[in-house]
């Protein structure tokens, strides 16, 4: 029905930059809003960043200044771009999206993609 394809990660050196795309793809009436989640080992899963269908966005404590949220509504696409990357930063990235597939829908669900392992080491 729905697929979120994320690309863009691999292995960074600290202070270093790197950008993640998700894509969505599918029987896609509306996206409310779309974002990343990132899980680091033994910790649980954390927003990074959300932005809605009307530009607005929003970030962790963690990554303000330095990690920027985008989308290209006519793609379907948002971006992450990755800037003064830090150890902490390592995680699996997921891209989440608020989807509504039908019209009839009264409101969106949740989809999400499989994940990119952003590794940040020197």
């Amino acid at each position: 029905q729905v697929q979120l394809v994320e690309s863009g990660g691999g292995l960074v050196q600290p202070g270093g930059s790197l950008r993640l795309s998700c894509a969505a793809s599918g029987s896609i009436v509306r996206i409310n809003a779309m974002g990343w989640y990132r899980q680091a080992p033994g910790k649980e899963r954390e927003l990074v960043a959300r932005i809605t269908s009307g530009g607005s966005t929003n970030y962790a404590d963690s990554v303000k200044g330095r990690f920027t949220i985008s989308s290209d509504n006519a793609k379907k696409t948002i971006y992450l771009q990755m800037n003064t990357l830090k150890p902490e930063d390592t995680a699996v990235y997921y891209c989440n999206a608020d989807i509504k597939t039908s019209p009839f829908q009264q409101w969106g669900m949740d989809y999400w993609g499989r994940g990119t392992l952003i590794t940040v080491s020197s």
